[in-house]
């Protein structure tokens, strides 16, 4: 089964549609990720990008054993024409960064917060990167993408160990377009699943949260899933969207970001329970209605 990630982009931010509590104070988010720990969660995500998430988690976490994945920065203060010492100078920035706020002499896993990074500056960002997994700084790499475009790219590279990518019960993206045939073909390749709430849009229940998008009634997809969750003998929409990607055999691990205890709570009691087969998961696919991409990717959505 895949394994429950604890994502801490809350954390670090006011991020998220339906986050309705904000950004927790210092102590509390201290508090909730020493729950996490206790509570049996072993994996954690980051990012230098995610305010002080890092920090946080370095502080929460010092001297537990536990696996974090966090990624370089977007590195945006680079000029398109960067010179090849900047960009170099650059990312040894992010990761010394990263290192001193997660109180880690190396990194676990660091993932391309940006896929195009593979390739840009001459390629100057991924081979500085290689040389800190040659060095032992980094002891996993990979790449967090936004679409099955850029996970081909990434998957091109024998390099790359590991990808994160945004997935839910509404997301046809990956296997159309054959992504899920290629990870099989490499099964070192481990696989994180974000977003499989589409920012809480799926388990809120609440039709008003979702953006104004050409060909989506928030109403009938909201009463489709509940539906399911009811045929299937789930608790509600959330429990439907975790076992639905929980039963996917290319997904190892699901980050899931949240801002309380009660929230940790929750999650932890969902990913105890078994994921759906994969007869089950096919119902949800053929029950589904087919929704334009602008509905599965957040960066396209407009602002209301």
């Amino acid at each position: 089964m895949a394994e429950f990630v604890l994502g801490s982009v809350q954390l670090g931010l006011d991020y998220g549609v339906a986050n309705r509590t904000g950004k927790p104070s210092r102590a509390a988010a201290l508090a909730l990720v020493r729950h996490a720990a206790e509570r049996g969660i072993r994996q954690f995500d980051t990012a230098r990008a995610y305010g002080d998430a890092e920090e946080r988690l370095g502080e929460a976490l010092s001297g537990r054993s536990v696996f974090t994945v966090t990624k370089l920065s977007p590195l945006s203060e680079l000029a398109d024409g960067a010179s090849p010492a900047e960009v170099v100078a650059a990312v040894e920035a992010s990761i010394a960064k990263s290192c001193a706020a997660l109180r880690q002499d190396s990194l676990d896993c660091l993932l391309l917060h940006r896929a195009a990074h593979i390739t840009q500056f001459n390629g100057a960002v991924w081979q500085r990167l290689l040389e800190f997994v040659d060095a032992g700084t980094i002891r996993r790499l990979g790449v967090s993408v936004q679409s099955p475009a850029e996970a081909a790219a990434a998957l091109a590279s024998p390099a790359v160990q590991h990808i994160q990518l945004p997935f839910n019960l509404l997301d046809w993206r990956w296997r159309q377009a054959g992504i899920v045939d290629r990870l099989a073909a490499r099964p070192e390749v481990v696989v994180h699943a974000r977003s499989v709430f589409l920012q809480g849009l799926l388990a809120s229940g609440d039709p008003t949260l979702w953006p104004a998008i050409a060909g989506v009634d928030p109403a009938q997809v909201l009463a489709e899933i509940a539906g399911l969750a009811r045929d299937l003998a789930r608790e509600d929409a959330a429990d439907l969207c975790l076992a639905y990607a929980r039963g996917q055999d290319f997904i190892a691990g699901v980050v899931i970001g949240l801002e309380t205890e009660a929230q940790l709570d929750r999650n932890l009691c969902l990913a105890r329970k078994r994921p759906l087969n994969a007869e089950e998961c096919k119902l949800v696919d053929d029950r589904l209605p087919h929704l334009p991409e602008q509905l599965l990717n957040p960066a396209l959505w407009p602002k209301k």
